[in-house]
């Protein structure tokens, strides 16, 4: 029998978008994204009456006006640069592959990506969610939903899904040649490393011994059996990594947690309460990085670009600077393609 001519399937997944900067768009994505009970991970009921009652009336206008101040000409900035990324990463592969977009939630959805993947008659599909450290509320609720969609087809593909890559060479490499550069030339007196948030029950519920997680300061020095899964530990393994990538001084550098929603305890520290600590230590010249996205979008323009900055100036700092996401980098574009390439050897 002469070998397969059949590509192999390669399904990108990033978390997703609005469509538009507008309220009513806005409005639809925020209902499919903290519809999903693995964000919101509390009793359906109270899910219904937070999304319904709360979140959707007064975060929808607000959330609007955000993404107007970093929408460009071709669309969100998660989209165009998660497509720069996803054509890079097939140019890389070649034409023994088939690349496919598809966000968690909005468009392009994860259902078109099988799709077109299913029709190209891939041989089987590389599942890489785009989340370098693992939470079940981003790649785990990804993952679900790759597999409940593979799985409801009459013919059943063949996935290979690859796992988090927090300490990934071609990941942690990317970011430390993005960011090197930058760095000199702002001349930093401090780097902030500002990872998204989560609740710290979702971190707990990934502790199988429930004794470890959160209970002392050094749980998350490093990773092992019990909190291999946990997205804290997971943080700050790519923090580290990063300061030898960058060979930078730990005291110099910090990690901390942006994006909280709600009232509930998440981990800590925040970022907006970093950021005073920092002034007060005599930090002025702040760079910031977010390395829990890999392309740039509302929380890393926005929240920390526009009002973090806005928040490091009214404190009295002399300058805040957004250093970029690895987005469609060479070097993370070429990792990635590896990672692929070692999934499926011939």
């Amino acid at each position: 029998m002469g070998e397969s001519t059949q590509p192999t399937g390669v399904l990108l997944v990033q978390l997703g978008t609005p469509a538009a900067p507008t309220t009513a768009a806005v409005r639809r994505y925020l209902r499919e994204f903290l519809g999903d009970p693995r964000v919101l991970d509390i009793n359906a009921l109270g899910r219904w009456m937070l999304l319904n009652a709360i979140i959707l009336p007064f975060r929808s206008p607000r959330s609007a006006a955000q993404y107007r101040t970093v929408w460009t000409d071709e669309g969100s900035p998660l989209l165009v640069f998660s497509r720069a990324l996803a054509r890079g990463v097939g140019d890389a592969l070649g034409s023994g592959y088939r690349v496919e977009l598809g966000m968690r939630y909005g468009d392009p959805s994860l259902a078109s990506a099988l799709d077109a993947l299913v029709a190209a008659d891939v041989s089987r599909i590389v599942v890489l969610p785009l989340f370098p450290q693992e939470a079940g509320s981003s790649s785990g609720s990804a993952s679900q939903r790759v597999l409940e969609l593979a799985g409801a087809r009459w013919d059943v593909p063949e996935l290979v899904s690859l796992g988090p890559f927090p300490e990934d060479e071609g990941f942690i490499e990317a970011s430390a040649e993005v960011a090197a550069p930058q760095l000199r030339d702002f001349q930093a007196d401090h780097l902030l490393l500002s990872y998204h948030g989560l609740p710290e029950r979702q971190v707990r519920r990934s502790d199988p011994s429930r004794a470890h997680c959160l209970v002392g300061e050094s749980c998350c020095d490093a990773i092992g059996p019990v909190n291999r899964h946990c997205y804290r530990a997971h943080c700050f393994a790519t923090s580290r990594a990063l300061i030898g990538a960058l060979a930078l001084d730990p005291e110099r550098v910090s990690t901390s947690f942006q994006s909280r929603l709600g009232r509930t305890p998440w981990i800590r520290p925040f970022t907006d309460e970093r950021l005073p600590e920092l002034h007060a230590q005599g930090v002025r010249r702040l760079a910031v990085m977010c390395p829990s996205f890999v392309a740039d979008c509302l929380e890393t323009l926005e929240e920390i670009g526009v009002r973090a900055r806005e928040q490091w100036a009214a404190l009295g700092g002399e300058a805040l600077e957004l250093i970029p996401c690895v987005n469609a980098h060479p070097r993370f574009v070429r990792g990635l393609a590896d990672r692929i390439r070692r999934s499926t050897p011939a």
